[in-house]
């Protein structure tokens, strides 16, 4: 037996109400009510009230600038789902250009028509909107999976290859939230085709920047790298990886100069062993 709909509440009197109290009642109303709001609070007589009518209104105008970028994102990833591809796994790295520490790849299969909101190109987020977007996508997304080749292997087959391995590995660990492993149907990346990945493949310029699946796969790979580097910290102190995770800097010649290089250095990257010759003036990445 359905239970029938509970009675519409009326709305209050607003000319009774404290400017603060149509504040507390504004936020218990739903969504769909919010438009209507905007335009009721602004007819006010009140100028608190209509400063909170045009608030109102001001972040309606950024959600719905915010859905329509968040859609822009799936311009890659509609026509794929749209004709039955459902598995599309984007890739992308952090950690190619630094000093010291891994090379971190990450893939991510976005459910069929995902928005999240703030999702972009890892760089230009904050790091406290990548550690929630991490969560987001961690229990959102079909599957993830992360790759790392470490300063070892990179100083081995130089970082581009490395790069390349550690995104097949972050393909190969791909995982939905229960476990399972999964094998995508199409690939995503950022600029680069993957060599030896036996699948379709769209490289995008600036991709991690124009679709969604690539930026998810940028924000996990930073993530996860930051975090690793944070813990290199504790490990071999006086560096300041916690800092700059392993990029080049000033402070970070600055002590390469005064403690030669870490167990985590890439030896063969330029100045590492001989950090006099090392650009003082780099800036992290």
């Amino acid at each position: 037996m359905t239970r029938p709909a509970a009675p519409r509440r009326a709305a209050p009197d607003l000319s009774s109400l404290s400017v603060a109290e149509v504040e507390a009642w504004v936020t218990t109303q739903p969504r769909s009510r919010r438009p209507r709001l905007a335009t009721v609070l602004m007819s006010d007589g009140r100028v608190g009230v209509r400063r909170l009518g045009e608030r109102l209104r001001r972040e309606l105008k950024a959600e719905r600038l915010e859905r329509h970028r968040c859609d822009g994102l799936l311009a890659y990833e509609k026509p794929l789902w749209e004709a039955g591809v459902h598995l599309i796994a984007g890739l992308d790295e952090a950690g190619r250009g630094p000093l010291a520490g891994p090379v971190c790849a990450a893939a991510v299969v976005l459910r069929p028509g995902t928005r999240l909101p703030r999702l972009d190109d890892s760089k230009k987020l904050t790091p406290e909107v990548r550690e929630s977007l991490y969560g987001q996508i961690r229990a959102q997304a079909l599957a993830v999976g992360v790759g790392l080749v470490d300063h070892r292997r990179i100083d081995e087959i130089n970082i581009l290859q490395a790069t390349y391995e550690a995104m097949r590995l972050a393909l190969r660990s791909l995982s939905s939230p229960t476990g399972a492993i999964l094998t995508p149907q199409h690939l995503l990346l950022d600029a680069v085709r993957l060599p030896g990945a036996d699948l379709p493949q769209t490289p995008i310029i600036h991709g991690d920047a124009l679709s969604a699946s690539i930026a998810a796969a940028s924000v996990m790979a930073k993530v996860t790298r930051d975090r690793l580097m944070v813990d290199m910290d504790r490990l071999y102190p006086g560096y300041g990886f916690a800092e700059h995770k392993g990029y080049s800097c000033r402070t970070h010649w600055e002590a390469l100069r005064r403690l030669g290089p870490s167990p985590i250095h890439r030896l063969t990257f330029g100045g590492v062993v001989n950090p006099g010759e090392g650009r003082a003036d780099d800036a992290a990445g």
